[in-house]
């Protein structure tokens, strides 16, 4: 063999080991917070809370600092950085007050909002009827996402804590999954 191309065959297998452990740490990464978010659930959701909350605190000290050291801004721009710091400075410190209720209030909120987007996402699709290929699974699929929707809106708790356990089950899975393909890949 030649230098060549024993420098090829070295640059690929280090190429295949790099990608195997990119597959292996994001399948662990996955498998771990999933394996969390089902023993844990209440602790995994103040700890993603408590990082929610210090990143406010540290875009708040950015958008302070912006509104002090830079020259170039006009004052309006300088005034709105400085009091958007301030809300994200109040936000995160209320938050790191009580993980929990901040928790529950992301909780909620992200709730209504799927629950909001899957009652749209059922409405759209009874609109594309006319243009489906298959409209009773069209209309399966709207009545579904409906229902879902509706169903989130009117318990936003329940359906946060189903989310979060659905999350925590799929993360699981796909990171066992992705362990496998690390193992796999390139073999």
């Amino acid at each position: 063999m030649t230098d060549t191309r024993l420098a090829i065959d070295e640059a690929k297998g280090r190429a295949t080991n790099a990608v195997r452990f990119a597959l292996g740490a994001a399948g662990l990464t996955a498998l771990i917070a999933g394996i969390l978010i089902l023993a844990a659930p209440s602790k995994t959701a103040q700890v993603i809370a408590g990082i929610i909350a210090v990143y406010a605190l540290i875009a708040g000290l950015a958008n302070i600092v912006v509104a002090a050291f830079t020259k170039g801004k006009n004052t309006g721009a300088r005034v709105g950085y400085g009091a958007l710091g301030l809300l994200f400075i109040v936000a995160g410190v209320l938050a790191l007050q009580n993980l929990s209720l901040f928790a529950l209030g992301l909780a909620v909120t992200l709730s209504v909002l799927v629950g909001v987007l899957w009652i749209i996402e059922g409405v759209v699709s009874l609109t594309q009827l006319k243009d489906a290929s298959s409209k009773v699974w069209s209309i399966i699929f709207a009545a579904l996402s409906v229902i879902a929707g509706i169903t989130l809106l009117i318990s936003p708790i329940w359906g946060a804590v189903v989310l979060w356990w659905l999350l925590g089950i799929s993360l699981v899975i796909l990171g066992a999954i992705q362990i496998v393909r690390a193992f796999k890949f390139g073999r």
